[in-house]
């Protein structure tokens, strides 16, 4: 026995497949007037200014997330005790730690690079990129388990120092 479909999904799928249509047909190339959509769209490069300015934007971008990631799945669980043998909910806090320490490492390398572009934050986070270097196998040892109170540590101080750089160069790393 067939079912009634809803009026309601009906006129959503219309107007979803309406939208496809109107979208797909107006990004079409070439207009009526004889010109094609790629020679009309030229990128501008951005002065060293604008790139210095992106640089400390990025930095922060990068960097906030990997330290609230650090604190969160990482610090945070450590203090509480679960990552110790026979503790409730050890599996999901190292699967969840090991994560954020691979996740945090690529963020903290991303803005070292972004640093790059600003000499002041350059050269406060430069003394950084061998900590942030260290941090490797970190995340691979939390995932095993195998992470200690130093490994936590070192996550931490690592996080805290970036954090200082920023703010010494003018841009503030929050969580």
């Amino acid at each position: 026995m067939p079912r009634s479909v809803p009026l309601r999904r009906l006129l959503v799928a219309l107007l979803l497949s309406c939208a496809v249509l109107v979208g797909a047909t107006a990004c079409g190339a070439g207009g009526g007037d004889g010109t094609d959509a790629s020679s009309t769209v030229t990128p501008s490069p951005t002065t060293s200014a604008e790139a210095q300015k992106f640089a400390k934007a990025r930095f922060v971008a990068d960097a906030g997330p990997a330290a609230g990631a650090a604190y969160r799945w990482i610090v945070k669980p450590y203090r509480a005790g679960k990552f110790k043998k026979g503790a409730d909910g050890r599996t999901s806090a190292v699967v969840k730690a090991g994560l954020a320490g691979a996740f945090a490492y690529n963020r903290l390398t991303a803005a070292a690079d972004n640093a790059e572009g600003d000499p002041l934050l350059s050269k406060a986070v430069a003394p950084l990129t061998a900590g942030i270097a260290s941090l490797r196998g970190l995340a691979t040892k939390i995932g095993k388990g195998e992470a200690g109170a130093g490994d936590v540590g070192a996550f931490e101080s690592v996080i805290n120092s970036v954090k200082d750089a920023g703010k010494s160069a003018g841009a503030e790393v929050k969580d």
